[in-house]
């Protein structure tokens, strides 16, 4: 997992940030990656946030069947399983919860996924604090401004071969009978991070 710190930006004005947050700024970040999710905790604390973190799935569900938070911060992929079910158990306790999740493989399927599931929206690691804070506090409507690279085709052609993989529900041999690919191709495909 990354290594590079949150923006140490200073947060907007008080009156701002408890406009921007309203009531209820308790909000969950989930990251096995300790160091980053300490800094990007003491990040969020300063923009006004009441922050609780968890370092694992089981964690994070803990932590969201006990006081399920108003934001969340949610790592996909991590030591003990899938960020996913983290989402999940926010969502069975609390319909209104903004969650961003992050992504450390760019993985597409897997973020359109927590979307369908109720993230407000994903970003690929490292993250920094400030695009995190706007997208948990973005109102409805707003966009996100337009990406100045666009993926490379080794790129788009991992994402595709991803999302087959998660339609097939994660199953090597159906996905790779679908690309019409060797399973073994397709295991190496898989174990590789994204390309740039």
């Amino acid at each position: 997992m990354t290594e590079n710190a949150p923006s140490n930006a200073q947060s907007p004005s008080g009156n701002a940030t408890s406009e921007a947050l309203g009531p209820d700024p308790s909000l969950l970040i989930v990251d096995d990656d300790v160091p980053f999710l300490r800094r990007l905790a003491r990040a969020m604390e300063s923009r006004g946030f009441a922050v609780d973190i968890a370092a694992s799935v089981a964690e994070g569900i803990a932590k969201s069947k006990a006081a399920p938070p108003k934001y969340a911060v949610v790592d996909l992929r991590l030591g003990d399983g899938n960020g996913l079910d983290v989402i999940q158990a926010i969502r069975e306790r609390r319909d209104d919860t903004r969650i961003v999740v992050l992504t450390g493989y760019g993985n597409i399927a897997t973020a359109v996924t927590a979307v369908k599931l109720g993230a407000l929206d994903y970003l690929a690691k490292p993250a920094d604090a400030d695009d995190i804070y706007h997208s948990l506090t973005q109102r409805p409507g707003e966009k996100a401004e337009v990406p100045e690279n666009p993926m490379s085709a080794d790129r788009v052609r991992w994402e595709h071969i991803q999302r087959v993989y998660e339609n097939c529900e994660r199953n090597v041999s159906e996905t790779a009978r679908r690309l019409n690919m060797h399973r073994r191709t397709l295991q190496r495909i898989l174990a590789k991070r994204a390309p740039k």
